[in-house]
Protein backbone atom coordinates (compact mmCIF):
# COMPACT_ATOMS: atom_id res chain seq x y z
CA UNK A 1 0.00 0.00 0.00
CA UNK A 2 1.35 3.42 -0.94
CA UNK A 3 2.07 5.70 1.97
CA UNK A 4 1.05 9.33 1.64
CA UNK A 5 2.84 12.20 3.31
CA UNK A 6 2.03 15.85 3.81
CA UNK A 7 4.26 18.40 2.14
CA UNK A 8 4.07 22.18 1.91
CA UNK A 9 4.73 23.20 -1.68
CA UNK A 10 5.37 26.75 -2.91
CA UNK A 11 2.86 27.71 -5.60
CA UNK A 12 5.38 30.07 -7.21
CA UNK A 13 8.57 28.00 -7.57
CA UNK A 14 7.58 24.44 -6.56
CA UNK A 15 9.91 24.23 -3.54
CA UNK A 16 8.66 21.62 -1.01
CA UNK A 17 9.32 21.05 2.69
CA UNK A 18 7.66 19.23 5.58
CA UNK A 19 6.76 22.31 7.66
CA UNK A 20 4.67 25.36 6.84
CA UNK A 21 6.41 28.74 6.48
CA UNK A 22 5.04 32.21 5.87
CA UNK A 23 7.73 32.90 3.26
CA UNK A 24 9.20 30.46 0.78
CA UNK A 25 12.92 29.88 1.61
CA UNK A 26 13.70 29.41 -2.08
CA UNK A 27 11.98 32.33 -3.88
CA UNK A 28 11.04 34.57 -0.89
CA UNK A 29 7.36 34.82 -1.92
CA UNK A 30 4.91 35.31 0.96
CA UNK A 31 1.91 33.06 1.79
CA UNK A 32 2.67 30.68 -1.09
CA UNK A 33 3.30 27.47 0.90
CA UNK A 34 0.30 25.17 0.41
CA UNK A 35 -0.45 21.87 2.13
CA UNK A 36 -0.23 19.03 -0.40
CA UNK A 37 -0.55 15.23 -0.26
CA UNK A 38 2.33 13.40 -1.90
CA UNK A 39 3.05 9.70 -2.18
CA UNK A 40 6.27 8.27 -0.77
CA UNK A 41 8.45 7.88 -3.87
CA UNK A 42 10.06 4.64 -2.55
CA UNK A 43 6.73 2.87 -2.03
CA UNK A 44 5.46 4.25 -5.33
CA UNK A 45 8.32 2.68 -7.30
CA UNK A 46 7.83 -0.70 -5.63
CA UNK A 47 4.09 -0.82 -6.40
CA UNK A 48 4.37 0.15 -10.07
CA UNK A 49 4.04 -2.59 -12.69
CA UNK A 50 5.02 -0.38 -15.65
CA UNK A 51 2.45 -1.80 -18.08
CA UNK A 52 2.14 1.35 -20.17
CA UNK A 53 2.47 0.85 -23.92
CA UNK A 54 4.21 2.95 -26.56
CA UNK A 55 2.07 3.73 -29.62
CA UNK A 56 3.03 4.76 -33.12
CA UNK A 57 1.29 7.93 -34.21
CA UNK A 58 -0.19 6.10 -37.21
CA UNK A 59 -1.71 3.47 -34.89
CA UNK A 60 -3.66 5.97 -32.75
CA UNK A 61 -7.36 5.95 -33.64
CA UNK A 62 -9.16 9.29 -33.65
CA UNK A 63 -12.93 9.40 -33.27
CA UNK A 64 -14.05 12.63 -34.92
CA UNK A 65 -17.74 11.86 -34.20
CA UNK A 66 -17.25 11.18 -30.50
CA UNK A 67 -18.44 14.56 -29.24
CA UNK A 68 -21.53 14.73 -27.04
CA UNK A 69 -23.87 17.68 -27.58
CA UNK A 70 -24.84 19.62 -24.46
CA UNK A 71 -28.17 20.77 -25.86
CA UNK A 72 -27.05 24.42 -25.74
CA UNK A 73 -25.96 25.51 -29.22
CA UNK A 74 -23.98 28.55 -28.03
CA UNK A 75 -22.08 26.44 -25.47
CA UNK A 76 -21.39 23.70 -28.02
CA UNK A 77 -19.86 26.22 -30.42
CA UNK A 78 -17.51 27.50 -27.68
CA UNK A 79 -16.48 23.93 -26.79
CA UNK A 80 -15.77 23.14 -30.44
CA UNK A 81 -18.90 21.13 -31.23
CA UNK A 82 -19.63 19.48 -27.89
CA UNK A 83 -17.76 17.67 -25.11
CA UNK A 84 -15.22 14.93 -25.72
CA UNK A 85 -15.10 11.68 -23.72
CA UNK A 86 -13.05 12.26 -20.57
CA UNK A 87 -12.99 16.03 -21.11
CA UNK A 88 -12.72 18.14 -17.93
CA UNK A 89 -14.28 21.61 -18.25
CA UNK A 90 -13.92 24.36 -15.65
CA UNK A 91 -16.71 26.97 -15.79
CA UNK A 92 -15.62 30.07 -13.85
CA UNK A 93 -17.48 33.27 -13.07
CA UNK A 94 -18.76 35.56 -10.35
CA UNK A 95 -21.33 34.21 -7.87
CA UNK A 96 -24.89 34.68 -9.09
CA UNK A 97 -23.94 35.18 -12.74
CA UNK A 98 -25.78 32.04 -13.94
CA UNK A 99 -23.22 29.20 -13.93
CA UNK A 100 -25.47 26.77 -12.07
CA UNK A 101 -28.45 27.73 -14.24
CA UNK A 102 -26.52 27.03 -17.44
CA UNK A 103 -25.21 23.65 -16.32
CA UNK A 104 -28.60 22.66 -14.90
CA UNK A 105 -30.04 23.27 -18.37
CA UNK A 106 -27.23 21.12 -19.81
CA UNK A 107 -28.08 18.37 -17.32
CA UNK A 108 -31.74 18.44 -18.27
CA UNK A 109 -31.00 18.23 -22.00
CA UNK A 110 -28.38 15.48 -21.77
CA UNK A 111 -28.92 11.82 -20.97
CA UNK A 112 -27.48 9.96 -17.96
CA UNK A 113 -26.24 12.96 -15.95
CA UNK A 114 -24.99 12.96 -12.35
CA UNK A 115 -25.31 16.39 -10.70
CA UNK A 116 -23.22 16.74 -7.51
CA UNK A 117 -24.82 19.23 -5.12
CA UNK A 118 -22.03 20.78 -3.07
CA UNK A 119 -23.44 24.27 -2.48
CA UNK A 120 -27.15 23.47 -2.55
CA UNK A 121 -29.40 20.66 -1.40
CA UNK A 122 -31.18 18.38 -3.85
CA UNK A 123 -34.43 20.18 -2.97
CA UNK A 124 -32.98 23.55 -3.97
CA UNK A 125 -31.77 22.14 -7.29
CA UNK A 126 -35.23 20.65 -7.87
CA UNK A 127 -36.79 24.07 -7.24
CA UNK A 128 -34.46 25.61 -9.83
CA UNK A 129 -35.44 22.92 -12.32
CA UNK A 130 -39.10 23.70 -11.66
CA UNK A 131 -38.44 27.42 -12.23
CA UNK A 132 -36.74 26.60 -15.51
CA UNK A 133 -39.73 24.51 -16.53
CA UNK A 134 -37.53 21.51 -17.19
CA UNK A 135 -38.12 17.80 -16.89
CA UNK A 136 -35.65 14.95 -16.90
CA UNK A 137 -34.11 12.04 -15.05
CA UNK A 138 -30.97 13.85 -13.88
CA UNK A 139 -29.41 12.14 -10.84
CA UNK A 140 -28.75 14.39 -7.82
CA UNK A 141 -26.10 13.53 -5.24
CA UNK A 142 -25.51 15.62 -2.10
CA UNK A 143 -21.88 15.43 -0.97
CA UNK A 144 -18.80 17.55 -0.36
CA UNK A 145 -16.38 14.64 0.08
CA UNK A 146 -14.26 14.26 -3.06
CA UNK A 147 -13.48 10.59 -2.38
CA UNK A 148 -17.16 9.76 -1.87
CA UNK A 149 -18.01 11.50 -5.14
CA UNK A 150 -15.28 9.55 -6.96
CA UNK A 151 -16.67 6.29 -5.52
CA UNK A 152 -20.21 7.20 -6.63
CA UNK A 153 -18.99 8.04 -10.15
CA UNK A 154 -17.23 4.67 -10.39
CA UNK A 155 -20.39 2.94 -9.15
CA UNK A 156 -22.93 4.75 -11.38
CA UNK A 157 -20.71 5.30 -14.46
CA UNK A 158 -22.82 8.26 -15.70
CA UNK A 159 -22.53 9.75 -19.17
CA UNK A 160 -21.83 13.25 -17.79
CA UNK A 161 -20.88 14.63 -14.35
CA UNK A 162 -21.51 18.18 -13.10
CA UNK A 163 -19.90 19.33 -9.82
CA UNK A 164 -21.30 22.49 -8.19
CA UNK A 165 -18.88 23.70 -7.00
CA UNK A 166 -15.22 22.67 -6.73
CA UNK A 167 -14.63 25.16 -3.87
CA UNK A 168 -16.99 23.23 -1.56
CA UNK A 169 -15.19 19.87 -1.82
CA UNK A 170 -12.69 18.44 0.65
CA UNK A 171 -10.48 15.37 1.04
CA UNK A 172 -9.87 13.76 4.41
CA UNK A 173 -6.09 13.58 3.84
CA UNK A 174 -5.75 17.35 4.24
CA UNK A 175 -6.53 19.45 7.29
CA UNK A 176 -7.37 22.65 5.38
CA UNK A 177 -10.91 23.97 5.13
CA UNK A 178 -13.08 23.76 2.03
CA UNK A 179 -11.97 26.30 -0.57
CA UNK A 180 -8.33 26.35 0.52
CA UNK A 181 -5.71 26.01 -2.17
CA UNK A 182 -4.68 22.49 -1.17
CA UNK A 183 -8.24 21.18 -0.90
CA UNK A 184 -9.28 22.64 -4.26
CA UNK A 185 -6.26 21.23 -6.10
CA UNK A 186 -6.45 17.76 -4.55
CA UNK A 187 -10.23 17.47 -5.05
CA UNK A 188 -9.97 18.58 -8.68
CA UNK A 189 -7.10 16.18 -9.30
CA UNK A 190 -9.03 13.16 -8.01
CA UNK A 191 -12.18 14.05 -9.95
CA UNK A 192 -10.19 14.63 -13.13
CA UNK A 193 -8.47 11.29 -12.62
CA UNK A 194 -11.70 9.29 -12.46
CA UNK A 195 -13.12 11.22 -15.43
CA UNK A 196 -10.10 10.22 -17.53
CA UNK A 197 -10.22 6.58 -16.41
CA UNK A 198 -13.92 6.18 -17.24
CA UNK A 199 -13.93 8.52 -20.27
CA UNK A 200 -16.70 10.55 -18.62
CA UNK A 201 -17.05 14.28 -19.44
CA UNK A 202 -16.82 16.39 -16.28
CA UNK A 203 -17.98 19.97 -15.65
CA UNK A 204 -16.54 21.78 -12.63
CA UNK A 205 -18.09 25.05 -11.46
CA UNK A 206 -15.56 27.48 -9.98
CA UNK A 207 -15.87 30.93 -8.45
CA UNK A 208 -13.54 33.86 -9.01
CA UNK A 209 -11.89 36.12 -6.45
CA UNK A 210 -12.22 39.87 -6.06
CA UNK A 211 -9.11 40.24 -8.23
CA UNK A 212 -10.90 38.41 -11.06
CA UNK A 213 -8.87 35.17 -10.96
CA UNK A 214 -10.20 31.67 -10.38
CA UNK A 215 -10.45 30.93 -6.65
CA UNK A 216 -7.86 28.26 -5.86
CA UNK A 217 -4.39 27.43 -7.19
CA UNK A 218 -3.24 28.59 -10.57
CA UNK A 219 -2.38 24.98 -11.35
CA UNK A 220 -6.13 24.21 -11.40
CA UNK A 221 -6.32 25.81 -14.85
CA UNK A 222 -3.57 23.47 -16.07
CA UNK A 223 -5.28 20.36 -14.68
CA UNK A 224 -8.41 20.76 -16.82
CA UNK A 225 -8.86 20.49 -20.58
CA UNK A 226 -11.04 23.58 -21.02
CA UNK A 227 -11.54 26.80 -19.07
CA UNK A 228 -14.71 28.78 -19.77
CA UNK A 229 -15.22 32.30 -18.41
CA UNK A 230 -18.81 33.26 -17.74
CA UNK A 231 -19.13 37.06 -17.86
CA UNK A 232 -21.81 39.69 -17.53
CA UNK A 233 -23.35 42.23 -15.17
CA UNK A 234 -25.86 40.76 -12.74
CA UNK A 235 -28.17 43.70 -13.34
CA UNK A 236 -28.13 43.12 -17.11
CA UNK A 237 -29.64 40.31 -19.17
CA UNK A 238 -26.62 39.67 -21.42
CA UNK A 239 -24.15 36.88 -20.57
CA UNK A 240 -21.01 35.96 -22.50
CA UNK A 241 -19.19 32.61 -22.35
CA UNK A 242 -15.65 32.59 -23.73
CA UNK A 243 -13.00 29.86 -23.84
CA UNK A 244 -9.61 30.96 -22.53
CA UNK A 245 -8.20 27.43 -22.85
CA UNK A 246 -9.46 24.49 -24.93
CA UNK A 247 -7.41 21.40 -25.77
CA UNK A 248 -10.14 20.03 -28.03
CA UNK A 249 -11.37 23.13 -29.84
CA UNK A 250 -10.81 26.79 -30.68
CA UNK A 251 -10.21 29.54 -28.14
CA UNK A 252 -11.53 32.32 -30.39
CA UNK A 253 -15.23 31.47 -30.04
CA UNK A 254 -17.73 33.11 -27.71
CA UNK A 255 -21.27 32.20 -26.79
CA UNK A 256 -23.88 34.85 -26.01
CA UNK A 257 -26.89 34.21 -23.76
CA UNK A 258 -29.79 36.24 -22.45
CA UNK A 259 -30.98 35.67 -18.88
CA UNK A 260 -34.75 35.30 -18.80
CA UNK A 261 -37.30 34.17 -16.22
CA UNK A 262 -37.12 30.65 -17.64
CA UNK A 263 -33.34 30.43 -17.75
CA UNK A 264 -30.56 31.25 -20.21
CA UNK A 265 -31.46 31.52 -23.88
CA UNK A 266 -28.85 31.57 -26.65
CA UNK A 267 -28.68 34.81 -28.63
CA UNK A 268 -27.96 34.34 -32.34
CA UNK A 269 -27.88 38.10 -33.10
CA UNK A 270 -26.45 39.98 -30.08
CA UNK A 271 -25.88 43.15 -32.14
CA UNK A 272 -29.60 43.63 -32.72
CA UNK A 273 -30.27 43.03 -29.02
CA UNK A 274 -27.64 45.56 -27.86
CA UNK A 275 -28.79 48.31 -30.23
CA UNK A 276 -32.55 47.74 -30.00
CA UNK A 277 -33.09 50.64 -27.53
CA UNK A 278 -30.51 53.06 -28.93
CA UNK A 279 -31.61 56.67 -29.49
CA UNK A 280 -29.93 58.07 -32.61
CA UNK A 281 -28.62 61.59 -33.27
CA UNK A 282 -27.87 62.34 -29.61
CA UNK A 283 -24.49 63.85 -28.62
CA UNK A 284 -22.29 61.31 -26.83
CA UNK A 285 -23.69 58.19 -28.53
CA UNK A 286 -21.51 56.27 -31.00
CA UNK A 287 -21.73 52.70 -32.33
CA UNK A 288 -18.57 50.59 -32.35
CA UNK A 289 -17.92 47.18 -33.91
CA UNK A 290 -15.97 44.75 -31.74
CA UNK A 291 -14.70 41.28 -32.53
CA UNK A 292 -15.47 38.74 -29.79
CA UNK A 293 -13.52 35.72 -30.94
CA UNK A 294 -14.57 35.34 -34.56
CA UNK A 295 -17.97 36.99 -34.03
CA UNK A 296 -18.41 40.71 -34.86
CA UNK A 297 -20.80 42.51 -32.52
CA UNK A 298 -22.12 46.09 -32.68
CA UNK A 299 -22.20 47.91 -29.34
CA UNK A 300 -23.22 51.40 -28.27
CA UNK A 301 -20.63 53.60 -26.54
CA UNK A 302 -22.11 56.42 -24.46
CA UNK A 303 -20.10 59.35 -23.13
CA UNK A 304 -20.92 62.33 -20.93
CA UNK A 305 -18.71 65.31 -20.17
CA UNK A 306 -19.40 68.01 -17.62
CA UNK A 307 -17.33 71.04 -16.60
CA UNK A 308 -16.25 70.85 -12.98
CA UNK A 309 -14.67 73.12 -10.38
CA UNK A 310 -12.87 70.25 -8.70
CA UNK A 311 -9.06 70.19 -8.70
CA UNK A 312 -9.04 66.61 -10.02
CA UNK A 313 -11.74 65.99 -12.64
CA UNK A 314 -13.39 62.56 -12.49
CA UNK A 315 -12.80 59.81 -15.03
CA UNK A 316 -15.35 56.98 -14.77
CA UNK A 317 -15.35 53.94 -17.08
CA UNK A 318 -17.97 51.19 -17.18
CA UNK A 319 -17.30 48.28 -19.51
CA UNK A 320 -13.82 49.39 -20.63
CA UNK A 321 -10.40 49.46 -19.02
CA UNK A 322 -9.83 52.57 -16.91
CA UNK A 323 -6.18 52.89 -17.98
CA UNK A 324 -7.27 52.77 -21.63
CA UNK A 325 -9.77 55.58 -21.04
CA UNK A 326 -7.12 57.74 -19.37
CA UNK A 327 -4.81 57.23 -22.35
CA UNK A 328 -7.49 58.09 -24.92
CA UNK A 329 -8.45 61.24 -22.99
CA UNK A 330 -4.78 62.30 -23.00
CA UNK A 331 -4.58 61.70 -26.77
CA UNK A 332 -7.72 63.78 -27.34
CA UNK A 333 -6.35 66.63 -25.24
CA UNK A 334 -2.87 66.61 -26.76
CA UNK A 335 -3.43 65.53 -30.38
CA UNK A 336 -7.00 66.70 -31.07
CA UNK A 337 -6.80 69.99 -29.13
CA UNK A 338 -9.83 69.26 -26.95
CA UNK A 339 -9.57 71.07 -23.62
CA UNK A 340 -10.76 68.21 -21.41
CA UNK A 341 -8.59 69.06 -18.41
CA UNK A 342 -11.48 70.81 -16.66
CA UNK A 343 -14.23 68.30 -17.42
CA UNK A 344 -15.54 65.19 -15.72
CA UNK A 345 -15.73 62.32 -18.24
CA UNK A 346 -18.01 59.32 -17.97
CA UNK A 347 -17.95 56.46 -20.51
CA UNK A 348 -20.35 53.52 -20.52
CA UNK A 349 -20.85 50.45 -22.72
CA UNK A 350 -24.56 49.64 -22.84
CA UNK A 351 -25.83 46.11 -22.25
CA UNK A 352 -23.37 45.24 -19.48
CA UNK A 353 -20.72 43.88 -21.86
CA UNK A 354 -17.00 44.39 -21.14
CA UNK A 355 -14.70 45.38 -23.99
CA UNK A 356 -11.05 44.45 -24.46
CA UNK A 357 -10.91 44.96 -28.24
CA UNK A 358 -8.65 47.87 -29.24
CA UNK A 359 -10.81 48.36 -32.32
CA UNK A 360 -13.29 50.31 -30.22
CA UNK A 361 -10.80 53.13 -29.48
CA UNK A 362 -12.08 55.38 -32.27
CA UNK A 363 -15.69 54.94 -31.13
CA UNK A 364 -14.73 55.95 -27.57
CA UNK A 365 -12.84 59.03 -28.80
CA UNK A 366 -15.73 60.07 -31.03
CA UNK A 367 -18.24 59.60 -28.19
CA UNK A 368 -16.18 61.80 -25.83
CA UNK A 369 -15.64 64.45 -28.51
CA UNK A 370 -19.34 64.36 -29.45
CA UNK A 371 -20.39 64.90 -25.84
CA UNK A 372 -17.79 67.63 -25.24
CA UNK A 373 -18.59 69.55 -28.47
CA UNK A 374 -22.33 68.84 -28.12
CA UNK A 375 -22.47 67.58 -31.71
CA UNK A 376 -24.09 64.30 -32.65
CA UNK A 377 -22.69 61.71 -35.02
CA UNK A 378 -24.79 60.52 -37.96
CA UNK A 379 -27.12 57.77 -36.79
CA UNK A 380 -25.98 55.28 -39.43
CA UNK A 381 -22.21 55.49 -38.71
CA UNK A 382 -20.26 52.81 -36.82
CA UNK A 383 -16.64 53.54 -35.87
CA UNK A 384 -13.78 51.02 -36.01
CA UNK A 385 -10.11 51.74 -35.37
CA UNK A 386 -7.27 51.65 -32.87
CA UNK A 387 -5.95 55.01 -31.66
CA UNK A 388 -2.23 55.34 -30.92
CA UNK A 389 -0.36 57.74 -28.66
CA UNK A 390 0.59 59.91 -31.65
CA UNK A 391 -3.08 60.42 -32.46
CA UNK A 392 -3.12 58.18 -35.52
CA UNK A 393 -5.99 55.81 -36.35
CA UNK A 394 -4.81 52.30 -37.20
CA UNK A 395 -6.53 49.45 -38.99
CA UNK A 396 -7.65 46.49 -36.88
CA UNK A 397 -7.95 42.77 -37.55
CA UNK A 398 -11.12 41.29 -38.97
CA UNK A 399 -12.15 44.57 -40.62
CA UNK A 400 -14.04 42.85 -43.45
CA UNK A 401 -16.14 40.83 -41.01
CA UNK A 402 -16.89 43.95 -38.98
CA UNK A 403 -17.95 45.85 -42.11
CA UNK A 404 -20.24 43.01 -43.23
CA UNK A 405 -21.93 42.85 -39.83
CA UNK A 406 -22.41 46.63 -39.77
CA UNK A 407 -23.89 46.70 -43.28
CA UNK A 408 -26.28 43.90 -42.35
CA UNK A 409 -27.76 46.18 -39.68
CA UNK A 410 -27.76 49.29 -41.91
CA UNK A 411 -24.56 50.99 -40.69
CA UNK A 412 -21.63 52.33 -42.69
CA UNK A 413 -18.21 51.95 -41.10
CA UNK A 414 -15.87 54.84 -40.33
CA UNK A 415 -12.32 53.49 -39.95
CA UNK A 416 -8.75 54.57 -40.70
CA UNK A 417 -9.82 55.47 -44.25
CA UNK A 418 -12.16 58.13 -42.83
CA UNK A 419 -9.26 59.97 -41.26
CA UNK A 420 -5.62 59.05 -40.67
CA UNK A 421 -5.66 60.88 -37.33
CA UNK A 422 -8.24 61.09 -34.57
CA UNK A 423 -8.35 64.89 -35.03
CA UNK A 424 -9.20 64.49 -38.74
CA UNK A 425 -11.85 61.89 -37.95
CA UNK A 426 -13.50 64.21 -35.42
CA UNK A 427 -13.53 67.13 -37.85
CA UNK A 428 -14.94 65.00 -40.65
CA UNK A 429 -17.59 63.06 -38.72
CA UNK A 430 -18.70 65.78 -36.27
CA UNK A 431 -18.72 68.75 -38.65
Amino acid sequence: MNRARLQYVCQQCGYAQSQWAGRCPNCDSWNSMVETVEEDPKSKVKSQNFKSKIYKLSEVKIDETGRVKTGEGELDSVLGGGVVAGMVVLVAGEPGIGKSTLLTQVGLRTKDVLYVCGEESATQVALRVKRLGGKGEMLLFESTDADEIVSKIEEQKPGLVIVDSIQTLTVSDLSGTAGSVGQVRESAGRLAGVAKRLNTPLFLIGHITKEGSIAGPRVLEHMVDCVLWFEGERGQALRVVRAVKNRFGPTDEVGVFEMTETGLVGVADPSHMLLSERVKNVPGSVVGVILEGRRPILVEIQALTNLTNMVMPRRVATGIDMARLQMLVAVLARRANLHLEGADIFVNVTGGIRLADRGVDLAICLAIASAFLNKSLAGDVAAVGEVGLLGGVRKVGGLERRVREAKKLGYRVASAESGKSVEAAIKKLLS
